[in-house]
């Protein structure tokens, strides 16, 4: 047994290798991507690199089966599999991954339910930056007496085919924004040095410097957004405050794609920029979704062993295809797909399970919240209020199963919890209230950019983030802008239409009349009078149609995770 466990462990790091390889291999045309506008590819590139995992996954199973035969679902071999895998991986990079992508080969071959320590490697407890003892690969770059010069060095540095579309004007803007922030925080001190990630971070049809301030006594985050167009490349963006680099590296967002050597150093610097976000999201926003998952069961789970509040149901109103419960205590919702949908869903189970998938390898935009798949997850029943378990027992029992004093979860989505905006707008200030009625019109258009339609705009499909961002997390009746036409509204001809209850004229499936939304949205007169001033387009027709047009023809609309405020130097340059 011993060299059949020797040679299955060390297949499966031969094959994570393998994996990861590829997996920087096509992080590495990143580059290639934005110094040639190149912005299909650079889409492409994001699908294909979130696909790698499950087909290194499968790929190695499938070979796991042909080596050992009968043999390949044997416990005690696997228990021998795992003990010979620490040696096989000593010293490899982000020894986690390897650790992580061998538990997803031992579950898919056992269906595990729950956990099983002596066929995976799970460790609750354990702190994955915890052994970091090396550092990220960064850039430092001194003041020496000019904070121009200082960005100057740093600019120029950056190794990019790509020129400058004016490079001296670019310096002054990073300077005076520098400076704008600092003398509006009260920051009298002068800055120090820079310091950045070396490696640039990139995401869809933008390049990241992400880095620090610092001077004597103080720190700030750092991060430059630039753009590349046929004219030259340029910074339209200079983002300071931990809240904007904060939705830059948020759970709504597409994955950054940017080639670390230890992806745990890049994660352990930017704690210190962003300490509020959780390490399972900064793993999962650079791409490693994976081991975003694993270190989110852990989080749960140690919260769970530190806690003592019962899961409850989320706050809002009861979904007719989702049962969503949350524990107060902690930030995330849990989502179980009911096993009936009541009238007027006509959705299937592979519907809504094909509407997430299909969120997970879409442009998410910063408008659709990151959801996690999960299976057979097992909880404590005693956890669990009694009219929760009431309902999950009668509308989700061929998912949750009762095993002794837990229980388990065939599947689930697990995802950041926020504020739904139905409520959000009853207990909001009047200031602030507006905002996300403006900020909701907003979502809607940029979903519709990267050709989405949410379908179902009633307010408690969203939510609101603590950034007072308005998200979209309600996907079963989700679709692409493409996919659907948008008719203007019949008038009717005579009173006997007028007055009927339902469409007096024929309405295909795919049929949308954006005249109608508005019926459907519990704004205040003057919510309602402030959104049709500001978004009233969306209320057209011809909006939709426009942006069907630009998405057959390729074109892509842009939509920045950083607020359009902060981009100035663009009209200078």
């Amino acid at each position: 047994m011993k060299s059949t466990a020797e040679r299955c462990s060390r297949l499966i790091a031969d094959a994570f290798a393998a994996y990861n390889a590829e997996f920087r291999a096509v992080t590495r045309r990143a580059p290639v991507r934005f110094e040639t506008l190149d912005w299909q590819g650079a889409q492409r590139d994001a699908v294909e690199r979130i696909e790698l995992y499950d087909r290194a996954v499968d790929g190695t199973v499938a070979e796991l089966c042909v080596l050992l035969g009968d043999q390949a679902r044997d416990r005690e071999l696997w228990k021998a599999v795992r003990g010979h895998f620490p040696a096989q991986i000593d010293g490899v990079p982000d020894v986690e991954f390897t650790k992580t992508f061998f538990s997803s080969i031992t579950r898919r071959l056992f269906g595990t339910v729950g956990v099983a320590p002596e066929i995976e490697f799970v460790a609750t407890e354990l702190d994955p930056l915890a052994g970091i003892r090396t550092q990220v690969l960064t850039g430092n770059y001194v003041n020496r007496g000019s904070l121009a010069l200082l960005v100057e060095d740093l600019l120029g540095d950056l190794r990019f085919r790509a020129a400058w579309r004016d490079f001296e004007k670019t310096v002054q803007y990073v300077v005076g924004e520098i400076g704008a922030h600092l003398q509006g925080a009260g920051e009298r001190r002068s800055v120090g040095q820079i310091e950045i990630i070396r490696p640039v971070f990139y995401q869809v049809t933008r390049a990241y410097v992400v880095g620090r301030i610092t001077g004597r006594g103080f720190s700030r985050p750092l991060v430059l957004a630039l753009k590349n167009t046929p004219q030259g490349m340029y910074v339209d963006a200079v983002m300071l405050s931990e809240d904007d680099v904060s939705i830059v590296f948020g759970f709504t967002r597409s994955y950054f794609h940017v080639d670390l050597e230890r992806v745990g150093e890049a994660v352990v610097f930017l704690r210190q920029l962003v300490p509020r976000k959780p390490v399972s999201e900064l793993f999962t926003v650079l791409g490693r979704a994976k081991q975003g998952k694993t270190e989110r069961y852990r989080e749960i789970m140690r919260h769970l062993a530190r806690s003592d509040d019962q899961f409850v149901h989320a706050a809002g109103e009861r979904g007719l295809v989702m049962v969503c419960f949350t524990l107060p205590s902690l930030d995330v919702v849990f989502k179980l797909i009911r096993d009936r949908f009541p009238p007027p869903k006509t959705v299937l189970r592979q519907d809504v399970l094909d509407k997430y998938r299909f969120v997970f390898r879409h442009d998410r935009a910063g408008r659709l919240v990151d959801a996690q798949e999960f299976k057979r997850i097992r909880l404590p029943r005693s956890r669990f209020a009694p009219e929760l378990i009431e309902e999950l027992f009668g509308e989700t029992a061929a998912t949750v199963h009762p095993d002794g004093e837990d229980l388990v979860f065939d599947h689930m989505y697990i995802e950041r919890r926020m504020v739904p905006l139905n409520l959000y707008l009853r207990e909001a200030t009047a200031a602030a209230a507006d905002r996300a009625v403006l900020d909701y019109g907003q979502a809607i258009r940029d979903l519709a950019y990267t050709n989405i339609f949410a379908g179902d705009l009633l307010l408690k499909n969203f939510g609101v983030t603590r950034h007072g961002r308005v998200i979209f997390y309600d996907y079963d009746e989700l679709c692409q802008v493409t996919d659907c036409r948008f008719r203007e509204l019949p008038q009717a001809t005579n009173d006997e239409d007028e007055m009927r209850g339902e469409a007096w004229f024929y309405v295909a499936e795919n049929d949308v009349f954006p005249e109608t939304f508005l019926r459907f949205l519990a704004f205040s007169d003057a919510q309602r009078e402030s959104f049709v001033h500001v978004h009233g387009d969306i209320l057209t027709p011809e909006f939709w149609r426009g942006v069907q047009d630009k998405v057959r023809a390729g074109e892509m609309m842009e939509v920045l995770p950083y607020h359009p405020h902060r981009v100035r130097v663009a009209s200078s340059l």
